[in-house]
């Protein structure tokens, strides 16, 4: 587990990739919302293709606000609240 962005709308953590379980047969990643206090967790083609789209984003050298724009795209899956343990 690595946490791979971390701005003050958002923070992502990635989770290797692992032949064993379905879900992370891509890796697999949370994308968390600090400001709604909500999470996703992302896994399978889903997470590829969430890669695949921050591979891209990144080689644009985008600013934070463009990272954290798109991260928002995902803010109408988010439905699981942020708990700290």
């Amino acid at each position: 587990m690595n946490l791979i962005y971390n701005s003050e709308q958002y923070s992502v953590v990635e989770f290797g990739a692992d032949d064993d379980r379905e879900a992370l047969r891509f890796g697999g990643y949370e994308i968390m919302d600090k400001s709604g206090k909500r999470e996703i967790f992302i896994g399978g083609t889903l997470a590829r293709s969430f890669r695949e789209e921050v591979e891209n984003l990144i080689a644009t050298e985008p600013t934070v606000e463009e990272i954290d724009s798109y991260l928002g795209k995902y803010d109408a899956l988010m439905r699981q609240p942020m708990i700290l343990h």
